[in-house]
């Protein structure tokens, strides 16, 4: 209780100058640089763009640069997993690009926490961000969206459980992104295998490293569904897919090795033999 309500209380402290005009400012001048680069014909690596304003590590920066040639067309996010909101991928383009959308946590303090700290510190141009609370399960996840105000074409899905990553977007229809990142569970290194479904799985479970989906499984559902792979996070295990139909001549497809270069990911996959004889499914499509 007493951790719950230092955070809820003092974490305007730790973040107040990610919400300065000043970074605003910053950020329109990436945003006409970047979109300067697109009408001159010159293309900037998607690597390159890491920046870290609210993110968990540069994801704002390339998910600004992703938004920055869409010219913000959708400004409308839903992200779950990401506790109270603040420390998120949507934080930064809510708070700076003026987007707004849904938070899902199973996590009731999270929430309250997000809540008090959206309304308290606003953005005078949009509504606070819907908070709900509840067990996402891939049975449930579509009328939560609805529940949520959710449908059609969206800027922004970021999915971060730590369990049913996979199955649960695979199980999403009610809404079509332009962008989705979501963890991968890079232990498995090139394996193509997902953890079974569960839809009562709550981290560690079993074993802290049996749950997710590898890599190379969560970018198969993703062309299945759409989405070609243009990104990660720069340790390699948020993928960022874009749809099919968008940006097709500026942002290429990359590959899942090229992805997982850094060397965290070598003691990542070390952690997989414990569990390497498990049980494990393989999709086709």
């Amino acid at each position: 209780m007493i951790k719950h309500t230092l955070k809820k209380y003092l974490k305007y402290y730790k973040v107040r100058n990610q919400l300065s005009e000043r970074e605003t400012r910053a950020q329109k001048e990436l945003i006409a640089s970047y979109q300067a680069s697109q009408s001159n014909g010159n293309s900037v690596e998607l690597k390159t763009t890491g920046r870290r304003v609210f993110s968990q590590f540069e994801e704002d920066g390339k998910l600004l640069y992703l938004f920055s040639l869409l010219r913000m067309s959708c400004p409308t996010f839903i992200e779950f997993g990401a506790d109270d909101g603040i420390n998120s991928n949507s934080a930064n383009l809510f708070y700076h690009h003026n987007f707004n959308g849904l938070f899902l946590d199973e996590n009731s303090k999270a929430i309250e926490r997000g809540r008090y700290f959206f309304k308290r510190h606003p953005n005078g141009k949009r509504e606070q961000p819907t908070f709900i609370r509840d067990m996402i399960t891939a049975e449930n996840i579509n009328s939560l969206l609805t529940e949520g105000g959710m449908k059609g074409e969206i800027g922004l899905l970021s999915i971060d459980i730590d369990g049913n990553d996979y199955w649960v977007w695979k199980a999403i229809h009610v809404v079509s992104p332009q962008v989705v990142i979501i963890e991968t569970h890079n232990e498995f290194g090139l394996n193509d295998i997902i953890a079974p479904y569960d839809p009562e799985y709550m981290y560690p479970g079993k074993h802290p490293t049996y749950h997710g989906a590898s890599p190379v499984a969560m970018t198969k559902l993703a062309k299945h569904k759409g989405y070609r792979l243009v990104g990660s996070n720069d340790l390699g295990f948020n993928f960022i897919f874009l749809r099919d139909d968008l940006l097709t001549d500026l942002v290429p497809e990359v590959s899942v090795e090229s992805l997982l270069q850094h060397p965290s990911n070598v003691q990542a996959q070390q952690r997989f033999e414990a569990v390497k004889d498990w049980e494990y499914v393989t999709e086709s499509f």
